[in-house]
């Protein structure tokens, strides 16, 4: 979970220090891949922890909308 979540905010700082548009699209479909299994660690997580699920919850959500707000970014780059 660490490692996915931390990925997300690494690799789009590493796109935003893109060294061309090609690195860009690769960086950011990178970084939504690792919303997207942050947000499957959360979901096995959710299933597991009785007492904090409401706030597993809201954790993803926000991985949903980040993956949403990557895949507009990608998007607009095409």
């Amino acid at each position: 979970m660490v490692r996915s979540s931390g990925s997300v905010g690494a690799n789009y700082i590493e796109a935003n220090e893109k060294l061309g548009d090609k690195d860009l699209r690769f960086r950011l479909r990178i970084s939504r891949k690792e919303a997207k299994e942050s947000e499957y660690w959360l979901k096995l997580l959710k299933e597991l922890n009785e007492t904090h699920k409401d706030r597993i919850e809201e954790l993803i959500l926000e991985a949903s909308e980040l993956k949403k707000i990557l895949s507009a970014i990608i998007n607009k780059l095409k």
